[in-house]
């Protein structure tokens, strides 16, 4: 058998299984490949028959290899499946050798690479319509295993994934049931688990995949029994379906992501956990918190967008007042996670009714698909408004200054400040953008204008980019007649740096009489002409590498928001008198940090 994903807990290094086969993942690597090619040489229009005719032909090939070993009963049928199934021949002939291939390895790796296989195999705007990403089995053992050490029991639990997939938490789950009832007669066990286990899912050959690794990681009780496995996945779009009379012990998975629009009676129905634009995911955590039972866990991987932004508010109160965590682990890279996706991941249990409990934070360290490690990173306190952003550490060295953070009540209202987006979406204003200055003409601030090392430099020099806007009547709204503090808004956590921050001078306003800021900047707005705190602190106190830290604590996304940037927690107006001294007097960068450290409370001795 080709090697296995392990996490190791506690911080321990991982050793690479002893079991590994490079040649066989190359050899699965290369096939895949080829399936990748052969989609792309397609019309959009077959692409659809092609990746599921390529998967009938793997699964089948699969499956005759699993009978060399076990005398198995047919496969899975389902109408949807056999559909149009193609036959050329270069497409058959790679599909039979992945099948093969997937025989070398568990129901749970073969699923999670056929899954995601056939996914690769659609049109990219089905796949992104759907979310149609699969999670690498080394993270869906870790959300299982928070689970269990949640309280769940495998050999009576009742358990459901609402978006399964091909499978991928479908098929380890009836492992570990087995495993907890291995006692139990052939015949009764497949019953049992038929009867406890159930996935929703709305792509129909998807449920079908599901089908056939479920009865291929039971396939040692069905060859006992000599019959078919019963039904266990359903076909239905779970965000329309009515809710069930059934509750669930554990409701466990990975659901898709995306943005989208919502039909009026579907808004309706999520209306508590929404505000502003849908997401799939959130959508799927509120009909979790629906479906479990009364202390009820549920088990979900989604990105960490939740956590923070004024867009998952309503969704945040929901946990907080109906499914607080237990455990919350971040998966510290954003690559290897999902195909072609850069996501921050999210893996967090939840128990239904559970009280405002403490959770357990752990990082997943070196995750590339296969290996991880997993690091203890203390716990962690909902805050008292159920709305606000859950101040979590994202690294070690965050652990310390995120427990600071929890306690500190100011926030930029408290210096006198508001935060607002440049207002000027440039592209909805092409002709009024001016290359050279004309009477009316004011200046057009770009996200350039702001530095690295957080000057202000008023230029336009990207492409497209002109210095020079010309207001028409009703052009009031654009224009910004006060000096402010901007701070680039699209940054990554990959960066040294995300919060990037510079002091727009008073002079270009009253020179030109305002200016216009595009909307890849944050204004950091003061509320009165003499603010408590001058811009020129304000923005000294944003660029320095502690605020930036305690940001990365509360920020759920590549944007820095203007939400995110109010609901920062700061030091105290009473407090913050030696900074601006320092700031005054033109001190060094390196004292302002000290200071920086000092007011946030973790200056090193």
């Amino acid at each position: 058998m080709a090697s296995e994903p392990s996490l190791r807990k506690s911080g321990e290094s991982l050793s690479k299984s002893p079991q590994r086969e490079p040649l066989a993942d190359k050899s699965l690597q290369d096939v895949r490949a080829r399936a990748f090619d052969l989609a792309q040489l397609s019309s959009e229009q077959t692409r659809i028959n092609l990746a599921r005719s390529f998967c009938i032909w793997a699964v089948n090939a699969y499956w005759n290899e699993l009978g060399i070993q076990f005398r198995l009963p047919e496969l899975p049928s389902s109408a949807a499946a056999i559909h149009g199934v193609a036959a050329d021949v270069d497409a058959i002939t790679v599909a039979k050798q992945l099948g093969r291939l997937l025989a070398t390895l568990s129901a749970s790796n073969a699923s999670y690479h056929l899954g995601s296989t056939y996914a690769g195999m659609l049109p990219d705007s089905l796949r992104s319509e759907r979310g149609m990403f699969f999670t690498p089995p080394v993270l869906v053992d870790r959300l299982l295993d928070q689970a269990e050490e949640s309280g769940v029991n495998w050999a009576t639990a009742s358990i459901l994934d609402p978006a399964a997939g091909a499978g991928a938490f479908l098929v380890p789950l009836a492992r570990r049931m087995t495993d907890a009832i291995r006692s139990a007669d052939s015949r009764v066990a497949i019953q049992n688990i038929s009867a406890r286990l159930q996935g929703w899912e709305i792509d129909p050959f998807s449920a079908w995949l599901s089908e056939v690794f479920i009865s291929a990681e039971l396939r040692g009780l069905l060859a006992k029994c000599g019959r078919k496995l019963g039904r266990i996945v359903r076909v239905t779009d779970s965000l329309l379906a009515p809710l069930p009379r059934r509750r669930f012990d554990l409701v466990v998975g990975n659901p898709p992501f995306g943005r989208l629009r919502l039909a009026p009676a579907q808004r309706a129905r999520f209306s508590r956990s929404l505000y502003g634009h849908a997401n799939l995911y959130g959508l799927f955590v509120d009909l979790a918190v629906r479906l479990a039972s009364a202390k009820g866990l549920i088990s979900f991987l989604t990105p960490a967008s939740f956590l923070a932004g004024e867009y998952f508010k309503n969704l945040r109160a929901v946990l907080s007042e109906s499914a607080p965590p237990t455990v919350i682990d971040f998966v510290d890279s954003r690559k290897n996670v999902f195909q072609d996706v850069l996501q921050e991941t999210v893996l967090a249990t939840y128990r239904r009714d559970g009280g405002r409990q403490t959770a357990r934070v752990h990082f997943i360290r070196g995750f590339d698909g296969r290996f991880a490690k997993l690091e203890a990173a203390g716990r962690f306190n909902l805050p008292k408004s159920a709305t606000e952003p859950w101040v979590l550490p994202r690294t070690s060295a965050h652990i310390e200054l995120a427990a600071h953070l929890r306690r500190l009540p100011s926030r930029l209202e408290h210096w006198g400040y508001s935060v607002s987006t440049g207002p000027l979406v440039w592209n909805r204003h092409k002709p009024q953008l001016r290359a050279e200055w004309a009477p009316g003409c004011i200046p057009l601030i770009w996200a350039e204008s702001v530095t690295s090392d957080g000057r202000f430099v008023l230029r336009a020099d990207k492409r497209n980019h002109q210095p020079y806007f010309m207001p028409k009547r009703g052009d009031d709204w654009l224009i910004v007649s006060q000096p402010c503090v901007l701070l680039q808004r699209t940054t990554a956590k990959e960066q040294a740096r995300r919060l990037i921050s510079a002091e727009m001078p008073a002079s270009i306003v009253a020179k030109c009489g305002g200016v216009t800021i595009e909307n890849h900047l944050n204004m950091v707005i003061p509320e009165t002409r003499s603010p408590k705190v001058s811009p020129t602190v304000v923005a000294a106190f944003l660029n320095c590498a502690t605020t930036d830290q305690a940001f990365r604590c509360i920020s759920g996304s590549v944007a820095v928001s203007a939400y995110e940037l109010e609901a920062l927690p700061i030091p105290s107006l009473e407090s913050l008198g030696e900074f601006c001294h320092l700031v005054q007097n033109g001190a060094a960068q390196a004292i302002l940090e000290a200071e920086v450290e000092r007011l946030y409370g973790i200056a090193q001795e």
